[in-house]
Formats: C-alpha cells, sequence, structure tokens
C-alpha cells in the first residue's frame, strides 16, 4: 500500500483488508471488514464505510462517500464527490448493499440512480414506495 505523504492522517481500520499496489490519498477513512483489491486508487477525503467490497483496477476520486454493505466491481471509475446511498426510503431502519458492476463509470456528484442512470419516479411515487418499504 502507498500514502502519498509522510505526515498523512488516514484512518484505515485494523480489520481491512487492502490488496497490492493501492494508493490512499490524504485524510481517508476504510471502515471495519471492508475488502479493497489490487491496484486500487482511493482520493483524498474519501469514506468507505464497514463491510465494503471494491474490486482491482477501480479508481476513486475524492469527496466520495460509500456507506456499509456497498460491492464495488472490478475497473470502475467513481468520479469526485460521488455519494452512495444504502437506504432507499431515508430514514428507514433497513439498510440494503449498493452494487455497482464491474465496469461501471460513476460521474462527480452523481444524483440519479439505474444503469442506465434515469430519474425513477416523483415524490408523491417516492412517498409510497417509503410507506410499502417500511411496513
Amino acid at each position: 500500500m502507498e500514502m502519498n505523504s509522510n505526515n498523512l492522517i488516514n484512518f484505515i481500520s485494523e480489520t481491512a483488508k487492502i490488496g497490492k499496489n493501492v494508493k490512499i490519498w490524504h485524510f481517508s477513512y476504510i471502515g471495519n471488514n471492508s475488502e479493497i483489491g489490487d491496484n486500487v486508487s482511493i482520493g483524498s477525503l474519501v469514506h468507505i464505510d464497514y463491510n465494503v467490497k471494491i474490486g482491482d483496477n477501480t479508481r476513486i476520486e475524492g469527496s466520495v462517500y460509500i456507506p456499509p454493505l456497498t460491492t464495488i466491481g472490478k475497473n470502475v471509475f467513481i468520479g469526485p464527490c460521488a455519494a452512495f446511498t444504502n437506504d432507499p426510503y431515508p430514514m428507514s431502519p433497513k439498510m440494503t448493499g449498493v452494487i455497482v458492476e464491474d465496469g461501471a463509470i460513476v460521474g462527480g456528484r452523481a444524483v440519479v440512480m439505474g444503469h442506465p442512470a434515469t430519474v425513477r419516479y416523483s415524490r408523491e411515487e417516492y412517498d409510497q414506495k417509503k410507506k410499502n418499504w417500511n411496513s
């Protein structure tokens, strides 16, 4: 693992598994039981929560948030400031893992969902889905 500063302040959990040739830039966090594949680049200010899996040859730009239970495939690019969520209907007591497939490209500050990314439903439809999800 390569760290890119002599006075670097990162938090990497003792239970995280870090692959070969991983580059972690300044002020990043990697949570418990996360697995980072080989040849992965993690930008500054990235927060990778617990139980996250990241495949080989993936590049994560700065200020990205990756929540618990997320799986990111191999050869993925995640642009700066992208934020994933694992709560389909916030604030819900249930969480579900996000899956990013091999070879996906997620643009910076991405705000829509799906493959290909589209706006899925109106606010009224969202509220009904949330009600159903929580019941």
